[in-house]
């Protein structure tokens, strides 16, 4: 499995910038994909994940209501477009993927229930 993160870059507060992860070589029928960041000196956090087969998601609280997740099952790419930046959002952002089927929804948000990750990609908020 091979997921490939892009869409970073610098903006400024604000401002809004959309990520995509490109994911292949896997079946992702009953996959979760997830976004995950780490700010420069903290540890990784959780962002958002997304259901494959159904669309359910689950945001994390710093950035419910500004963040959406989102997949196109055509294109095996997930989405992550972020509104309204702020300086804290700096960070890299990762992809991840767990293709276990019936994945726990308790465990969505714990970087540890992820086997696939992808590269990350790079996201600056100048204040």
């Amino acid at each position: 499995v091979q997921l490939q993160a892009s869409g970073g870059g610098l903006v400024q507060a604000g401002d809004s910038l959309r990520l995509s992860c490109a994911a292949s070589g896997g079946s992702f029928g009953s996959a979760v994909i997830a976004w995950f960041r780490q700010a420069p000196g903290k540890e990784r956090e959780f962002v958002s994940v997304i259901q494959w087969y159904n669309g359910r998601t689950l945001y994390s609280d710093s950035v419910k209501g500004r963040f959406t997740i989102s997949r196109d099952r055509a294109k095996n790419t997930v989405y992550l477009q972020m509104n309204s930046l702020k300086p804290e959002d700096t960070a890299v952002y990762y992809c991840a993927a767990d293709l276990t089927y019936n994945v726990d929804r308790s465990t969505w948000s714990q970087s540890g229930t992820y086997d696939y990750w992808g590269q990350g990609t790079l996201v600056t908020v100048s204040s």
